[in-house]
């Protein structure tokens, strides 16, 4: 088994990696405030994905994989908040028929 260093080494690696890979989708976003090519149900899925993932983390009492996810919940949540404030599809607010 490989020491605990390089455990959380790889942990930490990968929990950075997780995090860096939302930010130039972001900045993207934000910087040209349109969202057109980014997908919605992506970003949901993920979202609700990053939800889970907390909750394991904080169940198993693994903080490195409860934070980082919320970290990457934040991340992700702020794209699926910016992409609605700038999609341009248009909305069918009417009710079901």
């Amino acid at each position: 088994m490989a020491p605990e260093t390089v455990v959380n080494a790889i942990g930490t690696a990968a929990g950075l990696c997780s995090m860096a890979s939302f930010t130039p989708q972001l900045v993207k976003i934000a910087r040209e405030k349109r969202a057109e090519g980014v997908s919605l149900r992506t970003y949901v899925v993920n979202v609700v994905g990053f939800v889970l993932w907390v909750a394991y983390g904080v169940l198993l009492g693994s903080w490195p994989v409860a934070v980082s996810n919320a970290v990457n919940l934040l991340l992700a949540g702020a794209i699926l908040v910016l992409c609605r404030r700038y999609d341009k599809r248009p909305r069918d607010n009417s009710p079901p028929h």
